[in-house]
């Protein structure tokens, strides 16, 4: 029997056993409709999909398919009416992912269906208002404007003279739409099992929630007046320049009840109508625009939108500028505070394409995923905000989607070791909160919207705007805003409280995003202050034990470990590298010694420049900059001239710290320094995988220059965040590292350091560390850098201390002198001013000599800077 014979013939079957009984029988026919229709395509898709493997032009065969199951489509659609209706209207905006023959087909549901018998009509309104048509109306036309799936709408004059429009809800609809949610509901069941990949459940879920409330036109004229409200639609606006105000009309609600709706008209067009708008001279990108940014208001700034945004919802005045006419709220979904800002977030960290922040966006909003793919997850988020593909690029653009899709179900498929059967049921989304399925539901049909009317919608330049003042009315970035700005810990000393006052000071001139700052004296903590938030558009409070990005901070830690495998007898200073790392001895290398990589004297400064400048994101891949080290050619003779290694330092280090210890680095790391130190959770190079969502969501840019601006883009990729780059991927608090530096500011073998926790036994490892006494000989006397660390020098020429820098602000230091450490991680890349004052601050308050290179902010003044050049080489 031909497939396309089926429905006609099952449906005989089932009608020959149905009872006659009215009630249930009609239900039960209904059902049968459903489920009948929806087999039958899905097996004539199934067929399809065998036959088009012998076929010599499969493209025919398919456009014949969706011709003739968009056919049956639409006719279920109209006899069955209720709820199906709204389900095809929604699919005839979907031109950026539909065949064209469900389009064409489905458009047809946009406000046209068959109307109701007057009859009908006018006993609804005389019972629901309790008086005579006569009585209400001066007059009333008869034909209606619009049928929809749930009311019909009629215009009519008021016995005032006012026009109106009056809304009046099908009688028995509401049973009727409640019968189809369960149908729907079965529908998806049957479809989660047959395809588990496909499991639409929690759509349904949350459409089975909030359907039943659109019977109920009471509710929807409060939703009317609220969202005019929101909008500010019967306001004149005086603030032309303000970025956030949109223009669009929205009709009074002038009376109503459960089941009847009179609204002021508006005469407007409608966009389907495509030959009135060209007529009338309506720009339809500019139309469509600012539909857009009238849904990005109700969604970031009221977090109360209208979640039906379909054509038949909206009208373009036939005045010029044309503005937008929004109607039917009475499916409109009110979001909580908190997941506003979620759903902003996660907007942000897709156009930003910022890994962590739109993990952290998930774990808000309750979106959870099976395993820890964020590329997938940013994928995903990707393809929601993407820019709408007109009508005739629908083929292309649903093939690329495919496309991309089936690949990263392939990247899943594999990292999840899962045979094909175990695949094809295998879903990698584990809860789906109602709130997201609402909103991507909206963005799916502004998407189709934009379709429809063939213009191209920028949606990441519109909405942006409202999605970054959604959390910036929610950061009190300031002190003087912001009662918690600093976070609320213990004080340890007088110069921890003077330093607050400060640092407030900073804050309120806005020289502060986020901050931390960690000193020990004498071995015990005497400050361990928070304070700021963890970003631009993540309102959480920086607290003692964030997570900040240090960039080359990271290479006094690499340091260490090197000094800790000398002190364990792992390995020599003056030995050569290539007796380490036989594969390192090529390209006139073999004379390099461990110290000179130490000194930044092996000549290498360079090795890494074509990854850097063809591929950024190879800098995740350990092992492949491994081997750029091993065949990299030195630019200078060994121990000849200093020049800073910004990046190669890092993997120069590391692969002599894996093949002098025979471990990997991250095992050396905790070895030495975590473990002992008791730093756990606090300090990562290269952050693993799991749920650590408290870094900071985004590296913010700041003062810095273009140049340097650059590297948020890459180091906001979590790739890169949770890849070992020893030179520049630290992330730590400024306790952790205050603490490192405490250990080393008390390097001897004292018992005096217990508190901190000692790590080396060498009692001249302070020598090491700057290369000075018995360890001058391997490093250049006039060097800026001793053996891994920058040398601290005092106004007078001496050796105060050692520490590291890096790019952004951040820093650890230590004055072993004086049993002295502190370190300063900040959020906002800047060129140190901010650091500087504040080391210069807490010195001044201890007596304590300052380091040149900080101390020449205390001169500068609050808004100093420092040129590129100098920050590069510190």
């Amino acid at each position: 029997m031909a497939i396309s014979y089926l429905p006609r013939r099952i449906v005989q079957i089932f009608q020959q056993i149905l009872p006659k009984a009215k009630g249930w029988g009609n239900i039960f026919r209904r059902r049968v409709r459903v489920f009948t229709m929806a087999l039958v395509i899905y097996l004539d898709y199934k067929v399809l999909q065998q036959r088009e493997k012998w076929a010599s032009n499969p493209n025919t065969l398919w456009e014949k398919a969706h011709e003739r199951n968009a056919k049956r489509v639409l006719s279920l659609i109209v006899e069955l009416g209720g709820l199906w209706v709204k389900l095809g209207q929604y699919m005839s905006t979907r031109a950026d992912v539909l065949p064209d023959a469900y389009i064409s087909r489905l458009k047809l549901l946009q406000d046209s269906l068959p109307p109701r018998p007057l009859q009908e009509v006018f006993w609804t309104i005389e019972t629901e208002l309790g008086q005579s048509m006569d009585d209400l109306f001066l007059d009333f036309v008869k034909i209606p404007l619009a049928t929809a799936s749930i009311a019909q709408v009629h215009r009519a004059t008021l016995l005032n003279g006012q026009e109106v429009v009056v809304k009046v809800q099908h009688e028995g609809i509401k049973k009727i739409i409640l019968e189809d949610l369960k149908n729907a509901k079965k529908i998806v069941d049957w479809i989660a099992w047959a395809e588990p990949q496909n499991d639409f459940n929690p759509l349904i879920d949350e459409w089975c929630k909030e359907a039943p409330k659109e019977v109920d036109f009471i509710h929807e004229a409060e939703n009317t007046r609220t969202v005019s409200r929101n909008l500010r639609c019967n306001i004149e606006h005086d603030d032309k320049t303000n970025a956030n105000r949109v223009d669009v009309l929205i009709p009074d609600v002038i009376q109503s009840t459960e089941k009847v709706l009179i609204l002021e008209y508006m005469d407007g067009i409608r966009l389907n109508d495509l030959e009135s708008l060209e007529a009338f001279g309506v720009n339809k990108e500019k139309l469509v625009e600012e539909i857009t940014r009238a849904y990005a208001h109700q969604i970031y700034v009221d977090g109360y939108f209208n979640g039906d945004p379909h054509p038949g919802n909206f009208l373009a005045s036939k005045e010029p500028p044309h503005r937008p006419i929004l109607l039917d709220f009475g499916l409109t979904k009110k979001l909580s505070s908190p997941i506003k800002q979620a759903l902003a977030k996660m907007f942000l960290a897709s156009a930003e394409g910022d890994h962590a922040a739109l993990l952290s966006a998930f774990a808000e909003m309750g979106f959870k995923l099976r395993l820890d793919m964020p590329e997938q997850a940013m994928e995903m988020t990707s393809v929601l905000f993407r820019t709408s593909s007109s009508a005739n690029e629908s083929l292309e653009t649903m093939n690329l989607l495919l496309e991309k899709r089936a690949k990263n179900m392939k990247v899943i498929q594999e990292k999840m070791k899962l045979n094909q059967k175990e695949f094809k049921r295998f879903n990698p989304v584990d809860a789906i909160p109602g709130d997201i399925v609402i909103f991507t539901r909206v963005l799916g049909l502004l998407r189709g919207l934009s379709s429809t009317l063939n213009v191209r919608i920028v949606y990441l330049d519109i909405m942006r705007p409202f999605a970054e003042s959604a959390l910036q009315g929610h950061i009190s970035r300031g002190p003087r805003v912001n009662d918690h700005w600093i976070y609320d810990t213990p004080v340890h000393s007088d110069v921890e409280a003077k330093l607050r006052q400060f640092l407030v000071e900073l804050g309120n001139n806005d020289k502060i995003l986020g901050i931390q700052v960690c000193a020990y004296k004498d071995g015990e903590v005497i400050i361990d202050t928070a304070a700021g938030v963890l970003g631009n558009y993540d309102p959480r409070p920086v607290q003692p034990d964030s997570l900040f990005p240090v960039f080359s901070v990271t290479k006094a830690i690499t340091a260490g470990m090197l000094h800790w495998l000398v002190d364990n007898g792992k390995l020599k200073l003056e030995e050569n590298v290539a007796n380490i790392w036989p594969e390192f001895g090529s390209n006139r290398k073999d004379l390099i010694k461990v110290h000179h990589v130490l000194n930044h004297t092996s000549g290498l400064h360079n090795a890494l420049a074509n990854i850097t400048r063809e591929d950024p994101l190879q800098l995740s891949d350990w092992d492949e900059c491994l081997n750029h080290i091993a065949l990299s050619v030195p630019e200078t003779e060994p121990g000849q001239e200093q020049l800073y290694h910004h990046l190669s330092f890092g993997w120069l280090c590391g692969g002599i710290i894996e093949h002098a210890s025979g471990k990997k680095f991250k095992e050396i790391l905790e070895e030495a320094f975590i473990h002992p130190l008791q730093i756990e959770g606090e300090l990562y190079i290269g952050i693993p995988p799991g749920n650590r969502f408290d870094i900071p969501s985004t590296i913010q840019p700041g003062d810095v220059s273009q140049a340097a601006t650059t590297l948020p883009v890459i180091f906001n990729s979590l790739n890169v965040r949770r890849a070992i780059i020893p030179a520049a991927n630290g992330h730590c608090s400024a306790r952790a590292l205050a603490r490192y530096y405490a250990a080393l500011a008390d390097g001897d073998s004292n018992p005096r350091n217990n508190s901190v926790g000692r790590i080396f036994s060498n009692p001249r490892i302070h020598d090491a560390f700057l290369g000075v006494g018995e360890y001058g000989n391997l490093t250049l006397s006039n060097g800026k850098f001793g053996l891994g660390f920058r040398r601290a020098i005092s106004k007078d020429g001496s050796i105060v201390g050692f520490g590291h820098s890096g790019l952004g602000g951040s820093t650890g230091f230590a004055d072993m002198n004086n049993r002295f450490a502190i370190a300063v991680t900040v959020n906002k890349m800047s060129f140190g001013a901010v650091t500087g004052n504040i080391i210069n601050f807490v010195c001044s308050k201890l007596n304590i000599p300052v380091p040149e290179e900080f101390s020449i902010f205390s001169e500068m003044g609050p808004n100093a800077q420092i040129c590129l050049g100098r920050l590069l080489n510190n």
